[in-house]
């Protein structure tokens, strides 16, 4: 029996066990955080939040990285979300907030195409992932990076091994391997962990080599869930500055779910300025920064974009429900 390469291996088992919770199914359809001190600017604000009707895109969506049209899928419960719609441009960062079971890690696995709406429609990278095989999406997500909750790692692989499996996997060579490892790793700091095994890593440590094995494959987009969850606050400012780096060093275009709204307003707030090797703030210009890229949220409620907007905007925002996520 031909091995299961490891991304096959976290793809199938998020799918199956997403299968098991879903309803019988639908008629288909085409279907010390010193850098994130944010609180000053949430409370001198003075516009009204500009929610439901409100949308922000960058690009028109035929430009979009990453389309999400009309989308609804239904557990156990009912639909979790139910007519939502947005879209990401190229090297933009989309952030998504909401409370627990808002359908945040349900957007990134629709993005990824490790599961199908009951309805609506996702593009990704000019693709319909509703209209192909697990065999074209098992190959289109070479293109994406996934770094999950929880890291993933295998237990009984080295480091190294950990970060070069999917390469392996698609028979890239063996020189060419080594060098790429060693880069991944070297971007996240982890290098001198080459040989150690996951179980000799702190939580945090863990974290950054799942990144680093997002990176390896060279993706266009990465799409993150939670990525300092669990994470005391000096560790988790560290994984947030290897995602600026990423970003304003690589271009990548990001799609991030948080609880967290400091990790939020410094991914807004802050770049990472590639000559000095250092994190400094964004000048107060609604979220744009010399790379050229984008931070925007996305705050999710009863299945739909409540509000899509700036840093500055959610900032400022009267609106009641908005104003829980700030305080």
């Amino acid at each position: 029996m031909a091995r299961a390469s490891a991304c096959e291996f976290y793809y199938f088992a998020v799918r199956e066990k997403t299968r098991k919770l879903k309803l019988a199914p639908q008629t288909p359809r085409r279907a010390s955080i010193s850098i994130y001190n944010h609180r000053d600017e949430c409370s001198a604000g003075s516009t009204t939040a500009r929610t439901h009707h409100f949308r922000m895109s960058a690009t028109p969506d035929s430009e979009a990285v990453l389309s999400l049209e009309d989308i609804r899928i239904g557990f156990d419960k009912g639909n979790i979300l139910d007519g939502l719609s947005f879209s990401v441009a190229p090297r933009e960062t989309k952030i998504l907030i909401g409370e627990s079971g808002s359908g945040k890690t349900l957007i990134l696995k629709l993005a990824a195409g490790l599961i199908q709406p009951d309805s609506g429609s996702v593009q990704m990278l000019d693709h319909d992932l509703g209209r192909m095989s697990e065999k074209e999406l098992l190959a289109f997500r070479r293109n994406i990076g996934f770094v999950f909750q929880e890291g993933a790692l295998f237990d009984s692989l080295t480091v190294a091994e950990n970060v070069a499996y999917c390469l392996r996997e698609e028979h890239v060579a063996e020189e060419e391997i080594e060098p790429r490892v060693r880069e991944s790793l070297r971007f996240v700091e982890m290098e001198d962990t080459l040989e150690k095994l996951p179980a000799e890593l702190s939580g945090g440590m863990r974290r950054r080599v799942s990144i680093a094995r997002a990176l390896v494959t060279r993706p266009r987009v990465v799409l993150y869930d939670s990525p300092t969850a669990g994470l005391d606050p000096v560790t988790s400012q560290t994984i947030i500055t290897l995602i600026l780096r990423l970003r304003d060093t690589q271009g990548v275009t990001a799609v991030l779910a948080t609880h967290r709204l400091q990790d939020a307003f410094g991914l807004a707030s802050y770049e990472f300025d590639g000559r000095s090797g250092r994190v400094v703030p964004v000048a107060d210009n609604g979220g744009s920064r010399a790379s050229g890229a984008a931070t925007t949220f996305v705050v999710l409620r009863e299945g739909k974009v409540y509000f899509e907007g700036s840093p500055r905007e959610l900032a400022d925002t009267h609106d009641e429900y908005l104003r829980r996520f700030l305080l």
